[in-house]
Formats: structure tokens, sequence, C-alpha cells
């Protein structure tokens, strides 16, 4: 199932520099321009940490389910890649061209985040015919939910904006922290709506605003799930101290949808018990990982 969501403004990229080779996967590279686009892709997913890491833990963990894919014949052909990439798009409301140019200049492009599609459907596929999981992609789950007679299920889609009072390490002080959550209480009762939030905080020191785009219930982070669900649209959360200073969430909208990522998404959420397949997964994945010579540079 392809689980990734892109948010937020596509920012240019850098030009990549030259390649060089940065991990070495049973003889198969990893380059410094893979790794880069795979860092781009996990800023355009909003990601945090490590980026870095991240990116080499992927691709090296993508390497091995695609090699063995290839060698038992499991990989999914180009058309099928295809149609979800189409599939992605139609869902996020772009056709494929503007989709592409929105990678292409996140410093993604459309071939990387296709690789990545191909995974996320062949591995859960082999994971299946391994182990006899109930491990699927988004078309399966949602033909499955139609076989059992039921339709498809619905989920709240929000369009979402963080508001963040930036408060330094140096000057966490209780009476620090309590000016600047009273600026934040200042804001939320004069907020309107998200469109005139920039404007709002052009007078405002150290106030970040974060455009977080597109968010289904299922991907609401924990920590704030509870808040957000229980704010109406056009208003805002409570505020909350958090490691970079005093924080809300602006719910420009929501509204229910029944899309089949949205379908796929309520119907793992209310089927997985936190074993079974992400067991068998890493199960599979722990095999190949201590068959593999990997070298990393």
């Amino acid at each position: 199932m392809v689980t990734a969501s892109l948010a937020g403004p596509a920012v240019v990229a850098p030009a990549q520099a030259a390649s060089e080779i940065k991990i070495v996967v049973n003889k198969q590279a990893i380059t410094s321009v893979d790794l880069s686009r795979r860092v781009a892709f996990l800023r355009l997913q909003r990601q945090s940490g490590n980026l870095q890491e991240k990116a080499r833990k992927q691709l090296t963990e993508e390497a091995l389910k695609m090699q063995e894919a290839n060698r038992v014949g499991a990989a999914i052909p180009d058309a099928q890649v295809e149609a979800s990439f189409q599939r992605f798009a139609a869902n996020n409301k772009m056709s494929t061209a503007q989709l592409t140019q929105v990678l292409s200049q996140a410093g993604v492009t459309a071939e990387h985040f296709k690789n990545f599609i191909r995974v996320q459907m062949t591995w859960p596929r082999m994971v299946k015919a391994r182990y006899g999981s109930e491990s699927s992609s988004t078309q399966d789950l949602v033909s499955k939910m139609l076989e059992q007679g039921g339709s498809k299920p619905s989920t709240t889609e929000y369009i979402l904006q963080q508001v963040i009072f930036v408060v330094p390490q140096n000057k966490r002080s209780s009476s620090y922290l309590g000016a600047r959550q009273g600026e934040a209480e200042r804001m939320r009762g004069q907020f309107s709506n998200c469109s005139a939030t920039h404007d709002m905080v052009r007078s405002l020191k150290d106030v970040t605003v974060r455009d977080l785009g597109r968010v289904l219930q299922p991907q609401l982070p924990g920590d704030w799930k509870q808040a957000i669900e229980s704010t109406k649209s056009g208003g805002t959360t409570r505020t909350r101290q958090t490691d970079r200073g005093i924080e809300f969430i602006a719910i420009c909208s929501s509204k229910t949808v029944s899309d089949d990522v949205a379908a796929a998404m309520v119907f793992q959420a209310e089927n997985d018990d936190g074993a079974g397949d992400s067991a068998d997964a890493e199960k599979y994945l722990d095999e190949l990982r201590k068959r593999a010579v990997i070298s990393n540079r």
C-alpha cells in the first residue's frame, strides 16, 4: 500500500552534487544522489529526526526487499506502478504532470517516488505469499472490503496549520514561557481563518506558521489527535508546551471523505492488532539482513 502523503509547498532543491557511492547492498550501489532524493522525500512528508539516517535505513531495506522480489519473480510490473502513481495524483487532487512537477521541484523526482511505490506494492504481497498473512495493497484492501459486503468506510480529512511561538532552550524560565503563552492565547482569541494567519504573525517575534496541508484522521499525530478531533472547523486547539515552545493547531477545514486511500487506512486501523503482518514482515526482513553483505561508506 502506498502510504506516503505530500504536504506543504514544494521547495526547489539545490543542484545535485557529483554522485558518490554511499552504501553497497549485495553489490547494488546506493549513491549520494539516491540519499539526497530520499531525504527530500522525507522532508516533503514533513518527517523529523535524523533524515540522513532514516534515508540510509529505508534505501538499504528497500534494496533488500527488491533483490528478494527479483529473485523469486514477484516484482510488481511497470503498468501497475504507473496506475498507482496516477491514483496517488488523483487522490491528492493533481494530474500526473502536476505531481511530477511537485516531486521534481522538491528534489525527489517521479522516478524515485515510483521506485518507492514499487516496493510498497511488492513487499506486502511477498510477506503474504511467504507467511499467508493479510498484507495487501490499497486496491486489494478496498476490494476485500467490498467483497465482504461492506461499503468504503469514511474518515475525516483535515486541512491544518501549526502555529509555534518559539522558545529557545536558554530562555525556558517560567516567566518567559508564561509571556509566550499569553501571546499565543491572544492570537488564538483573534484567529478568524487560516488565510489570515501568516499576516497575523508578521508583527510578532519568533513565531512560525507551518501549513500542514491535507491530513486524514488516521494520520493525526498521537500527541495532537484528541485536541484536533475535539476542535470545530475554523477553530484552534488549546495551546500546549513542546520542545519548540508554545504551540497550537488551527483547523482550517474538515470534511468526511471516502476515497480508496482513506478506506484502506480505516480498514487497516480497524483490523491491525500490532502483530501478524508487521511481525511476519520484520521476520522476513531480518532473514534478508542476516544473509546480506552491506557496506556503509
